[in-house]
């Protein structure tokens, strides 16, 4: 019984994208490297007390790009109102990470982005498949994340932010 159970609510998350909990609690320390081939440590990663949104996205990925279009939308808000920052990390590999800079360019998006070309990263933070976002807490612990993407997920999202930022 127990074993089905199990069972059922693993094929809910899958199926639904519902939260998961967290397998990770720090970021841990992996390189990858920012637009313009700078190396960077993850683990450097911090926001000034505030929280962090990492998302793991492709430039191949629909939902992916649906979730960061969505996320755009409100950005500058959710910024002036919680002090909240995003880093999208993308996965394109070697041969596709030249087409990521002017991609992102293109969107105006206002995100750190970074390359895990080796996806060094998205296996050190457990990442099946994108999208997937974490949310972390101003020291840098992962407090929320969730896999896939529907729209109004990124209010979901929202909420949690407000929720660690102590406003309702």
């Amino acid at each position: 019984m127990l074993r089905i159970l199990c069972f059922c609510s693993l094929l809910f998350v899958l199926f639904t994208g519902a939260s998961l909990p967290s397998t990770v609690s720090n970021l841990p320390d992996v390189k990858v490297k920012d637009l313009n081939g700078k190396t960077v440590s993850t683990a450097s990663f911090s926001n000034n007390g505030k929280p962090i949104i990492i998302s793991f996205w492709a430039t191949w990925c629909k939902p992916c790009i649906q979730e960061l279009m969505a996320i755009h939308e409100h950005y500058a808000d959710w910024r002036a109102q919680t002090g909240v920052k995003l880093i999208a990390i993308s996965i394109d590999d070697v041969r596709n990470s030249a087409k990521v800079a002017p991609f992102v360019k293109g969107k105006r998006w206002q995100y750190e982005v970074y390359l895990d070309e080796n996806e060094e990263f998205k296996r050190a933070m457990n990442v099946a498949n994108v999208p997937h976002t974490f949310l972390l807490d101003g020291k840098g612990k992962v407090v929320w994340q969730h896999n896939s993407y529907l729209p109004g997920d990124e209010e979901k999202l929202f909420a949690q932010i407000k929720k660690i930022a102590n406003l309702k």
